[in-house]
């Protein structure tokens, strides 16, 4: 097995170098032929999606495959290979096949665990299948990606974050409260048409609302997910397509908007939706008050005794605010007191240290403007201000859902009056909670235990025909002794014939059970390669012979699997 896989994907390169190397189906056909055309290349498959354009292919070189490969896929999707070459990955023969399975299982997607993409695997499956570009190891490996891709889904969670996400974000949206209740007659804006988009939008249409409206960078696929909620879900919820240019107008009559793009940089802006919401309420979408204290107000000083700076009263038994300096600290003193506290005051703080140690008076003077202090409160000079009052943040006008990461919408929109708005920062603790990591933990086992099953059944299907043609050599030799027989033995009647016959089939079928049987399961294992080799040494085979065994065998599988995938 050489297998060689070269693509780019959402974790490789930016939203708009994707969009750019997006291939038509017209173009993915093309793409094939000429793979297969290519010399390093005998097989390929092409698995497109919106967030990944990869090229798979069975070549015989590597480092001549991956050039090959990366060629063609920028002739075929226009970006020059100088633009798209830092955003290529390569994976190789067993790496490969992981990749491809954790592709299938969902854990190489945007959204961890969505089973879209089972879908888009078996599509470029029946595409090469239909351009007679799939032989043996190709058919093998895509089928196979299927089965454990279901088989996660199956014995997993893993499909279940995607939904837990979107769920668990419109109830804090709702505010913990019932999210059909608070969604019953709300409009809704879904920007974005890929499978978490499409999820918010069909969890909603569940929940209630009155309309939805989709909008998408690609016009076409907005439409479709508007025709899939009209056809699927409620008759009386209305649902239509728009172009993303249309997006702050419809935000200004949506009640709810959900924004998973994908995009690289910001889709909403925290000024576009203050327009919007100005829009619905006629009145500025100003920003929420700064609760943080006034500049002009000192901090309290520590509430030690005696530091430098600090104060000798105990400030543990004083209200927020005071200050020895004003007329809470001096009220009810006497006028020789009050001379006494204004020198220590004023004084250096080597001074004010002396007067903390002195005994005596001083400690009745310290205790007694602590007593005063609490009782009376706060100061005329360098007094804060009665608190405001904390202005009531209006009820929320637009809910603001961003499953995106980055971000898609403003995180400033947060401060905005008449906003309430959900991010992948208030949801982390929902999609990364234990049972979904145990979750991931188990497929990612179920992967690697599927890669090692695949790799020792693709390295024991290699010797096959070495042990096939092996056994056609064996019958070959016994026919030719029969033949001898027959002529040495003219008047041997039939019975005797056939007995003899039976009895040295037997004979070589026992000899050659355990060593092929053997070199099957050296074969398997890591590096079982050269077994094959061996045994065409061994017993001097000719290769043309097992190469002929072997194109029958890939004819015969190849025209079953072409049938259709599983």
């Amino acid at each position: 097995m050489s297998l060689l896989v070269v693509g780019l994907s959402h974790r490789s390169a930016p939203v708009s170098v994707l969009e750019r190397a997006s291939l038509s189906a017209d173009a993915q056909f093309k793409l094939l032929r000429d793979t297969v055309a290519a010399e390093p290349a005998t097989e390929a498959g092409v698995l497109a999606t919106c967030n990944r354009i990869e090229l798979y292919a069975d070549v015989d070189k590597f480092h001549a495959g991956v050039a090959e490969l990366s060629t063609l896929l920028a002739q075929h999707s226009g970006v020059g290979l100088e633009e798209l070459t830092p955003y290529l990955y390569v994976h190789y023969e067993d790496r490969a096949v992981h990749h491809l399975f954790s592709v299938a299982c969902g854990l190489d997607s945007m959204v961890v665990g969505e089973g879209q993409v089972l879908g888009q695997i078996k599509d470029s499956l029946a595409r090469a299948q239909e351009g007679h570009t799939a032989g043996r190891l190709l058919n093998d490996l895509f089928q196979q990606a299927l089965r454990v891709g279901k088989r996660a889904h199956s014995e997993t969670g893993i499909d279940r974050a995607g939904q837990s996400l979107v769920t668990f974000g419109l109830e804090q949206l709702a505010a913990g409260g019932d999210v059909t209740a608070w969604a019953r007659g709300k409009r809704a804006l879904v920007i974005g048409a890929g499978s978490m988009s499409s999820l918010a939008a069909a969890t909603l249409a569940r929940a209630g609302v009155a309309e939805i409206v989709v909008a998408n960078r690609t016009f076409d696929r907005a439409e479709r997910l508007a025709q899939i909620l009209a056809e699927n879900g409620d008759p009386d919820i209305v649902s239509r397509a728009v172009p993303m240019e249309s997006v702050p107008a419809e935000l200004t009559r949506a009640d709810v908007a959900v924004s998973c793009t994908g995009a690289t940089g910001l889709v909403l802006t925290a000024a576009a939706v203050a327009t919007a919401v100005e829009g619905r309420t006629g009145t500025p979408a100003a920003l929420a008050e700064n609760r943080s204290a006034p500049a002009d107000v000192r901090p309290l000083p520590p509430t030690s005794v005696g530091t430098d700076d600090g104060c000798p009263l105990d400030l543990s038994t004083v209200q927020q605010g005071f200050s020895v300096m004003g007329e809470a600290a001096v009220a009810g003193m006497d006028a020789a007191t009050l001379e006494q506290h204004a020198a220590w005051a004023a004084g250096p703080a080597t001074g004010r240290r002396e007067a903390a140690r002195r005994p005596g008076a001083d400690a009745e003077l310290i205790t007694a403007l602590a007593a005063t202090a609490a009782t009376v409160g706060r100061i005329p000079e360098r007094r804060r201000p009665e608190p405001a009052p904390v202005p009531v943040r209006p009820e929320p006008v637009l809910f603001l859902l961003d499953l995106a990461m980055p971000r898609d919408v403003d995180a400033a929109a947060h401060r905005l009056a008449g906003v309430r708005l959900v991010d992948i920062e208030s949801l982390a603790e929902a999609s990364a909670d234990a049972p979904m990591a145990a979750d991931v933990e188990q497929v990612r086992r179920i992967v690697s235990d599927e890669v090692a099953a695949f790799g020792a059944a693709q390295r024991a299907a290699h010797i096959t025909p070495t042990v096939v043609a092996l056994r056609a050599m064996a019958a070959d030799v016994v026919a030719g002794e029969i033949a001898r027989l027959d002529g040495r033995l003219p008047d041997l009647d039939d019975k005797h014939r056939a007995e003899i016959t039976q009895t040295v089939r037997r004979v070589v079928d026992k000899l050659l059970h355990a060593p092929t049987v053997r070199v099957k399961q050296l074969a398997a294992e890591p590096g079982g390669a050269g077994y094959a080799d061996a045994l065409r040494t061994l017993f001097d085979l000719d290769q043309e012979t097992v190469a002929s065994v072997s194109r029958a065998e890939d004819s015969t599988e190849t025209n079953a699997q072409n049938r259709g995938p599983a």
